[in-house]
């Protein structure tokens, strides 16, 4: 089952790349603005700042498994392993809804993570313009906890895991699916940006997402 949610996730960062730009879309142009705008001279910041988002975000599934492990010991009075998964799996459907733009309820999830990124905000701005990649690594460090509906989403999934390195690797997945967009957003892009909008490629991303969450409640009832 873990390795279809490693699946799953990697698909959720890869088909949100219209989330994700919608969300992330200010926040790359005004660190990218003041790099070499030559491509091949901005890539190593580019990939020096998403590295530093993905290492956060491992972290977060490192803690998120950690606090599944902690519960699975209550595992013998209540079947908490498998409503985590059925929660997890309802998470995936919900996910889809929202990528499909048909069910917006992801997005109370992020207003309540924009509780700690106000705290997190300020230190970000001292590290813009960036100028050197040690910099640029920081400075993905903070960027890793800007507020996501996809991001909080994988994370309750990690949580099912029950597993701190689980947790941490199924959120390495997810970041690893975000990195193509990502990168196209700071290299401008502007065909790829276009495509990953369109309603019709949200709406099939959204299905796809859809079918990973069905299957995990059908295979946790057989």
């Amino acid at each position: 089952m873990i390795e279809l949610s490693f699946l799953s996730a990697f698909l959720v960062g890869l088909l949100g790349g219209g989330h994700c730009i919608g969300m992330c879309g200010g926040f790359v142009g005004a660190v990218s603005v003041h790099l070499p705008q030559h491509k091949s001279s901005k890539l190593p910041f580019l990939l020096a700042y998403n590295t530093g988002r993905i290492l956060s975000y491992i972290i977060a599934g490192m803690v998120a498994g950690f606090l599944g492990a902690t519960s699975f010991f209550l595992n013998h009075i209540l079947p908490i392993q498998k409503t985590l998964y059925l929660i997890s799996s309802g998470m995936l459907i919900l996910l889809g809804l929202y990528l499909a733009g048909i069910w917006h309820g992801l997005t109370y999830l992020e207003q309540i993570g924009g509780v700690l990124w106000k705290h997190i905000q300020p230190y970000s701005k001292k590290f813009i313009p960036i100028k050197n990649l040690k910099q640029a690594l920081i400075l993905g460090g903070l960027w890793g906890w800007l507020p996501c509906g996809l991001v909080y989403s994988i994370l309750i999934a990690a949580v099912a895991t029950g597993s701190a390195v689980n947790g941490g690797l199924l959120m390495l997945a997810f970041g690893l699916g975000t990195l193509p967009t990502l990168l196209a957003m700071g290299l401008a892009a502007v065909k790829l940006k276009s495509f990953l909008q369109n309603i019709w490629v949200r709406r099939a991303s959204g299905l796809l997402v859809i079918s990973f969450g069905l299957a995990g409640i059908l295979r946790l009832f057989q």
